[in-house]
């Protein structure tokens, strides 16, 4: 599966970063469930982060994608950027309930890898309204500008 996934009979290359953000929403809202009866430490943070970095933010990212680009990606540029957004995700998430802020970081890079995909795949080729392609790139440098932030946090949590 390689060329224009959008092209007839082809898959959408948004189905899966919405199928992968489904799946985020549902265990973050099940970690939100049990926080509090669990007594887990950093529940109510792990469930936002699933929800709004690995739900939300994915689909808009992905979706904002499907419509924009010129040229749909590859099939393989899109299981790029999903499988480093999702695995970055899991290693935050993770390096952060172990207290590892190296773990964090490597979770980080990953995030910072699937976003340069990302605006790869729309480039200066993007097609749409521009306050669309404007609010993309903007959405693309504030999550960028976040996660050094959140990498320093997780040291400074961990220090």
């Amino acid at each position: 599966m390689t060329g224009d996934v959008r092209a007839p009979g082809g898959f959408r290359d948004d189905l899966l970063f919405r199928g992968l953000a489904l799946l985020w929403v549902i265990t973050g809202g099940l970690v939100a469930a049990v926080t509090g009866p669990l007594g887990l430490a950093h529940g109510s943070w792990s469930a936002a982060f699933q929800v709004l970095v690995g739900g939300v933010l994915q689909a808009a990212l992905g979706i904002a994608q499907h419509a924009l680009a010129s040229r749909g990606p590859s099939a393989r540029t899109v299981v790029a950027e999903a499988l480093t957004w999702n695995l970055g995700c899991l290693a935050v998430i993770s390096g952060t309930l172990l207290t590892a802020p190296l773990i964090v970081d490597g979770g980080g890079v990953l995030l910072v890898v699937a976003l340069a995909l990302m605006i790869r795949t729309v480039g200066r080729g993007g097609h749409g309204p521009a306050w669309a392609l404007w609010t993309y790139r903007a959405v693309l440098v504030v999550t960028l500008v976040s996660i050094p932030i959140g990498l320093i946090l997780a040291h400074l949590r961990a220090a």
